[in-house]
């Protein structure tokens, strides 16, 4: 991706309702397994919105995504530039439109859109408010998903000419990678206190753990052991990746090796 040097101060779109923090924003790269973070979230009280798809992603904020990620992403990587002013207005009448049926009785509010991940900076610097749960699950598992809709969408915006002739493994892989290294540096050294990721494989391994870790930090309360045991179940997809060619694999990790070390798929 392009870097750019313009900068710009913090652009607010909208205030925050009174008396209900927020936005809770949770995204990943597709296929990741979000939909039971929605289900979680939401039974502690989270406002995700009324309008929602059947993995749970807001259909407002999907639409937003389509219409500005790709073009957020070819102009580079700071949430600055003359898109932003676009990107606002467009996004006033979104959040407008999600919040309206926002209940008295919400902890927080927020979405789940999981390409939210391709415009964390914008939404850092458009609602300072921002609390990110970067979810993630391991690249090689994804690179064999039926889901590869984000790569078909964005990926030629992420990737640009690279990678062009590689197996869909490969490419999937790849824009793994840059999403998530680029979303985990900005979150660590930028949002601290405001990010956390979460991994797919420890919400199924460590439920009960897992679920308390989120409602801590989106400040909702509930029984963690319960809501685990009610809405987690790992899947048979759960380490899929061990079943393909080592040649593949070995590609896979001559892809994103680094960043499947920094999350901790390499021992």
């Amino acid at each position: 991706m392009n870097e750019t040097t313009e900068t710009a101060g913090p652009l607010e779109v909208l205030p925050a309702p009174p008396g209900v923090p927020g936005p809770c924003v949770i995204g990943a790269t597709g296929g990741s397994g979000t939909r039971v973070v929605a289900r979680i979230v939401r039974a502690a009280g989270l406002y995700i919105g009324e309008k929602l798809n059947p993995y749970e992603d807001a259909v407002e904020l999907g639409f937003y995504s389509d219409r500005w990620v790709d073009r957020f992403v070819a102009g580079g990587t700071d949430a600055a530039g003359p898109l932003r002013a676009d990107m606002a207005a467009d996004l006033r009448g979104v959040l407008t439109d999600h919040l309206e049926t926002l209940p008295a009785d919400a902890r927080s509010w927020g979405w789940k859109e999981p390409r939210s991940i391709y415009l964390l900076r914008f939404w850092d610097a458009a609602l300072p408010g921002l609390r990110y749960l970067h979810f993630i699950r391991d690249g090689r598992d994804m690179a064999f998903s039926e889901n590869q809709n984000q790569l078909k969408k964005h990926g030629d915006a992420v990737l640009g000419d690279d990678l062009r002739r590689a197996r869909t493994s490969t490419r999937s892989i790849a824009v793994w990678s840059r999403i998530n290294a680029e979303a985990a540096d900005y979150g660590e050294t930028t949002l601290r206190d405001r990010y956390l990721r979460v991994r797919f494989e420890d919400l199924c391994g460590a439920p009960g753990e897992t679920v308390d870790r989120i409602f801590r930090f989106f400040g909702l309360e509930g029984d963690a052991e319960a809501v685990a045991q009610a809405e987690i179940r790992p899947p048979d997809t759960l380490g899929r990746w061990k079943l393909r060619r080592k040649g593949v694999i070995a590609e896979l990790h001559r892809e994103a090796g680094p960043e499947l070390e920094r999350f901790g798929y390499l021992d």
